[in-house]
Order: structure tokens, then sequence, then C-alpha cells
């Protein structure tokens, strides 16, 4: 009982976001780009800790996700203001209700989970990555704990994943990681970041491009 009211309280806590942004969230850009990401992925994998190393916070006062929690993570070049989701199994079947706009999908997936486990993680990967309003975002897959003796490397996993055919027409990155090593995980949003950054670009040209852009005065 005190699950379920914890998930319909955090439901409601979307609402009241999406309100927020709406309201209060359309001044100037800021100097660095804001790009919105989602992050998911099944409990215990490391999202939270992964962007608590990010940001340099205390990993010894991590607490699990439940329904899901906001995280602004600041890098050089850019903001990633992250969305991250508890990957509990009460609270997978209500992932689609937090999907809104979003420049990039993060999916994090423990590299010493057992195989059962992996399968589950496949299949939440796949339902998130068809779903259409996330589909053919940029996508980053985290293969955690690779400190761990026995976890699947980023080349295993891929292969584990068998999910060749279906990032053909996406960009996407898998790279293995851990939280004692934030110098690599810095690399590799920086990899991430970049193709972000482009993807901006990219819309900022075709706006300018416009008809609405390219009108003829009068």
């Amino acid at each position: 009982m005190c699950e379920s009211i914890r998930i319909v309280c955090a439901l409601c806590r979307v609402g009241i976001y999406a309100l927020y942004r709406r309201l209060c969230c359309k001044g100037p850009s800021p100097v660095r780009p804001n790009f919105s990401i989602l992050c998911i992925g099944l409990e215990n994998a490391g999202k939270s800790s992964i962007l608590s190393c990010l940001s340099g916070d205390d990993l010894h006062k991590i607490e699990p996700t439940i329904g899901f929690s906001i995280k602004a993570v600041l890098f050089e070049d850019c903001i990633l203001e992250v969305k991250e989701l508890g990957g509990g199994d009460k609270v997978r079947p209500y992932w689609d209700r937090y999907y809104q706009v979003f420049q990039g999908i993060i999916f994090v997936i423990a590299g010493d989970d057992s195989d059962e486990k992996l399968n589950v993680a496949r299949e939440e990967l796949l339902k998130a990555a068809r779903h259409h309003q996330l589909k053919g975002l940029p996508l980053l897959i985290l293969v955690s704990h690779q400190d761990k003796e026995g976890a699947k490397t980023a080349e295993e996993m891929m292969t584990f994943l068998q999910l060749g055919t279906e990032m053909e027409n996406r960009q996407f990155l898998i790279k293995g990681c851990s939280i004692h090593n934030k110098e690599e995980l810095s690399q590799i949003f920086a990899q991430f970041n970049e193709i972000l950054q482009k993807n901006l670009d990219h819309d900022i040209e075709l706006r300018k491009n416009s008809p609405q852009h390219s009108g003829n005065r009068l």
C-alpha cells in the first residue's frame, strides 16, 4: 500500500513539474544549451550513482529512486537536465506516463546482472526506444559495474542484447563505465553531449531556412 501511494504521488509530481516548465521556463536560452534527458534502467543498475558521480555528490548518501527524480548535471559546454525514473517492477509499467519532450535517452544496464535480468532490461530498452515519443532520439547505453568481477563489457553486452538491426537508423553509443572512474564517465558524456549539440545546431539551421524566417519583406 505504501509503495502504491508513493507511485501515485510521483505521478502527481509529473503534472506539477510539466506545469512549472510551461509557466516558468520561457526566458531566454542560457549561454550553455540545456538539454532535457530521460534516464531509465532496471533497479540497482546504477542510474542515481552515475548521475551523482558526475555531479560530485556524496555516493554514500544515495537512495533508490521512487517514481522519478530530476538532476541538473553541469558540463563546460552544456547542462543536462536529467529526469531519472525508478526501475522497480511496480514503477516500470508507468514509465510512458513520464515521457514528454526529451532530446536524448540514457539507459543504464548493470554489467554484472544475471542473464534473466538482462533479458528483462533488453525488453524494457526496446519498448522505450520504439515508443512514439522517444523514437529516433539519441541513445546512450551505459553498461555499469565494470569494476565488478565477471561484468560484461560494452562489446559483450551489445552481442547479448542483439541490438544491431534496432540501432541501424539511430544515433547511439554503448559504453562500459564505473562510478569509480569519473574521468572515463566524463569522456563518455562528452561524446554524447557532442551528438546533442550537433542535433541542436541542425535544428537551428533548419529553422533559419524555414519559409517563416526567409519570407520577403514588403
